[in-house]
């Protein structure tokens, strides 16, 4: 893994993200089983749809800063970084007014007077994020992630500690918020001290910002819509279940999504730059480096779901108190449906770093408008079991109109997403039929 070769920075970017986000998971897991028992399922039903509304107003505000910085020839150019910074700074800022108007009609909605007060202490990660520095884009753009990777994991243990000691003196929601501030403060201090780049200035560059704004405003379209792929279940379900129903399936969602979570990590941190450095459309020799480092990814992601699929409903028994029960059987389900997103999820990165931001928005606003509407039939026929079924069968139905673009790319992969489609679902659905008496619990 030494060197800096193609193949070397890829190996060593794969292995650090997969350090990062496992140690990142292992660290939010082992303070879920603790504040689980420090704190009330309602508090995770709170910070669920604080989740909701904080993660929408990012996606619906997304103009694709870092997807910029990635993929452009003045990525590293000091003006461009600057105004990408000056625009992030600004973004974050009405990111937080944003939350502070939606708490009261967001209480009014769920019938949770608390969300009006939540919301905008909650908000202030977004403002604080704004400060971060340019140089973890330029990190990602070079796949050299070793000291991004050492900050989050020594800032998140330093928020879950303090998480914990603040549930059990407070006993209450607001231990989870003032974690995630800490967290949240800790990183963007840490990344302005010690990773490599310039010192970000306030700037405004005219023409970075045409630049920005040209391929961002598509990236700001698609993202938009991707909140109702990555968050309608948790904002139509919160409709339906009770506080204490909706953090029992958070946590379900937070144990069953490693796996394709995992996928993303890797797919947004080292695939998307590999497609930069090695464009597809260029000859047979990057298409087989490409997609031999997806199939990769996918598999080793598939493997994981497996072993959720089969585990789940045994490791929420020996985690949690019955309460949590019905988690078991949600990460059961979660490995079969999510199995699609893992094989899949790389292909946005290629149009992306083909500079086809257009026809990626495409893709997402119809399989958002195709995943919400069976989202509410599913939820209204068959509960929870409906709406975990939905991302899949929505990615089915777009997947025609996806592979004619791919195909356009010269970047699909027929025949190594039908091997690991085919596999992944054999394997998880064997799963499901194993604790078929666990999971027609989801159906309602």
């Amino acid at each position: 893994m030494s060197g800096d070769g193609v193949r070397a920075r890829f190996s060593r970017g794969a292995g650090l993200t997969v350090l990062n986000f496992g140690s990142g998971n292992l660290l939010r897991l082992l303070s879920n089983l603790i504040l689980t028992r420090l704190l009330f399922p309602e508090a995770f039903g709170l910070m669920a749809l604080v989740q909701v509304f904080t993660t929408g107003l990012k996606m619906f505000s997304d103009t694709g800063l870092k997807t910029s910085i990635i993929r452009s020839e003045r990525g590293d150019d000091p003006d461009f970084l600057n105004t990408a910074w000056t625009l992030q700074i600004l973004r974050g800022a009405i990111l937080w007014l944003g939350t502070c108007a939606l708490a009261w009609p967001a209480a009014q909605i769920y019938g949770a007077p608390m969300l009006a007060q939540l919301l905008p202490v909650a908000g202030l990660n977004m403002l604080i994020n704004g400060f971060a520095p340019t140089s973890v884009a330029t990190a990602n753009r070079n796949m050299t992630l070793g000291r991004v990777t050492m900050i989050n994991i020594g800032t998140q243990v330093l928020g879950i500690t303090l998480m914990v000691v603040m549930a059990w003196w407070l006993q209450s929601v607001w231990a989870l918020v003032i974690g995630g501030l800490v967290n949240t403060g800790a990183t963007v201090i840490l990344q302005h001290l010690t990773l490599p780049g310039i010192r970000n200035r306030l700037r405004f560059e005219r023409a970075a910002f045409d630049e920005l704004f040209s391929f961002g405003k598509f990236v700001f379209l698609s993202t938009a819509v991707t909140f109702l792929i990555n968050q309608g279940d948790k904002a139509i379900l919160g409709g339906y279940i009770s506080l204490a129903d909706m953090g029992v399936y958070n946590i379900g969602y937070f144990l069953g999504s490693v796996p394709f979570l995992l996928s993303r990590a890797v797919n947004s941190n080292v695939i998307f730059p590999l497609y930069r450095v090695a464009p597809v459309a260029e000859g047979p020799k990057n298409r087989a480096k490409v997609f031999k480092a997806r199939r990769m990814v996918s598999g080793a992601c598939l493997l994981g779901a497996a072993i959720m699929a089969y585990s789940g409903v045994y490791l929420v028994d020996l985690m949690y108190d019955p309460r949590y029960s019905l988690a078991g059987p949600i990460v059961v389900m979660l490995s079969f449906t999510l199995v699609p997103q893992i094989v899949i999820t790389s292909y946005g990165a290629l149009l992306l770093a083909a500079g086809d931001a257009k026809n990626f928005f495409r893709i997402n606003l119809m399989t958002a408008i195709v995943q919400t509407a069976l989202m509410f039939a599913g939820v209204i026929w068959f509960g929870i079991f409906g709406v975990l079924l939905a991302p899949a069968l929505a990615l089915f139905a777009t997947h025609p109109m996806r592979m004619k673009y791919l195909r356009r790319a010269q970047g699909h992969d027929g025949w190594g997403d039908c091997v690991l489609l085919g596999t992944g679902f054999l394997v998880t659905g064997g799963a499901c039929w194993l604790h078929w008496d666990e999971v027609v619990r989801l159906i309602s």
